[in-house]
């Protein structure tokens, strides 16, 4: 029998296009990434637009992701931004590979209220080979104020096989 390798991102891409077909696909296709990656869930995302090497996620401002101070949580940006550079990342990645998240940083620009987009733009890694992968967010709020900008460094490398 052949192993053939786990591709997470060819998981993604034909979830997406089941479910964009849909009324409140986008909304339906998020709850179902959220049960798969429940600490991504956990701020309830939804994910906008998806292809190859491009994401964009909205976040509603509700109490459940703010702070003392009425804002949106500095880890519920970071969350965000990890979602966004992931899903852009892995949906353009070859079938034979896969990612982790080695490092995030992220800068906080402004004070994040009411609904925000994290955006990101990549051009994915046409291998698998075992590299380090520079990817930027960029979170702006409605009136489109940049709040706060993230880096991620995502190892890809070979998936496995199953």
């Amino acid at each position: 029998m052949t192993k053939t390798p786990s591709s997470p991102g060819r998981s993604m891409r034909a979830a997406w296009s089941r479910f964009r077909r849909f009324p409140a696909g986008d909304r339906l296709f998020s709850f179902v990434l959220g049960r798969m990656v429940p600490y991504s869930g956990s701020i309830g995302a939804v994910v906008r637009e998806l292809a190859p090497g491009r994401a964009r996620v909205e976040l509603a401002d509700r109490r459940r992701v703010r702070n003392h101070l009425s804002s949106i949580h500095a880890v519920a940006l970071m969350n965000l931004a990890e979602l966004s550079t992931g899903l852009a990342l892995n949906t353009g990645l070859p079938d034979d590979a896969r990612a982790i998240l080695t490092r995030l940083t992220i800068d906080y620009l402004k004070k994040a209220r009411g609904t925000l987009t994290s955006e990101c733009t990549i051009d994915p890694p046409k291998t698998s080979e075992r590299r380090e992968v520079e990817v930027e967010a960029v979170i702006r709020d409605a009136s489109g104020d940049v709040v706060a900008k993230a880096a991620a460094r995502w190892l890809v490398g070979p998936a496995e096989s199953k």
